[in-house]
């Protein structure tokens, strides 16, 4: 599921009913507690390929940072056709091979992350889906007007280069750290130390690619 504060913004920004769909209990019981205020967001327990929900009843359907996650991305958007109304939209947004393969800079940490051990990048590569496939696949399962953008998202804005280094001792928000040993991640910390200069602050993007496709 989408973060529960994305439930909030498209709240705040006047959508009248929002719904979010988790396959975990743990997650969705955090979102219920954490949008208690808002009487216009609901969730349910579901999964990408079996939402549970009713087919041709929604405007517009979400996925953000999912389809990494899924080898066959068809049976997932072939869900997303079925619960969304005639002329619906559908936005799919994750990081491609090319997204993750950029370099490092003060902005795009990862990108050091990945120039110190590219081990990390080929694995975080195997997951990812290329842009052909994904538009392909929509088009398959019967969408029309595919559109594709890319844009870079600030993942965290760090006052501090020990804050950042901090983060990443604590591999928090960034699976792909967990494939790391200690001594690895010591590795990395010193590494970052040294290739970042400023003491901050720093603010820390993400690039992204975004489909949007119509039903």
């Amino acid at each position: 599921m989408w973060r529960w504060d994305l439930c909030q913004a498209l709240a705040d920004m006047g959508v009248p009913c929002i719904v979010g769909v988790d396959f975990s209990q743990s997650n969705l019981d955090g979102a219920v507690e954490n949008c208690k205020d808002y009487k216009n967001i609901y969730f349910k327990h579901g999964n990408a390929f079996d939402t549970l929900l009713e087919e041709n009843r929604y405007d517009l359907v979400l996925a953000r940072a999912l389809i990494h996650h899924l080898r066959n991305i068809e049976f997932c958007f072939k869900e997303a056709h079925r619960i969304l109304k005639h002329g619906g939209v559908y936005f799919v947004q994750d990081r491609t091979p090319e997204d993750c393969s950029l370099p490092g800079d003060l902005e795009h940490i990862r990108g050091y992350i990945f120039e110190r051990f590219p081990s990390l990048l080929e694995k975080e590569k195997v997951r990812r889906h290329k842009s052909e496939i994904v538009k392909e696949s929509l088009i398959s399962v019967g969408f029309t007007e595919i559109k594709e953008v890319r844009l870079w998202e600030t993942r965290q804005v760090y006052e501090t280069k020990d804050q950042l280094l901090q983060d990443l001792r604590e591999r928090t928000g960034r699976s792909i750290l967990h494939e790391l040993s200690d001594r690895e991640l010591n590795e990395l910390i010193d590494f970052m130390d040294r290739i970042i200069t400023v003491e901050g602050p720093i603010v820390e993007k993400d690039r992204w690619t975004i489909w949007k496709a119509v039903k």
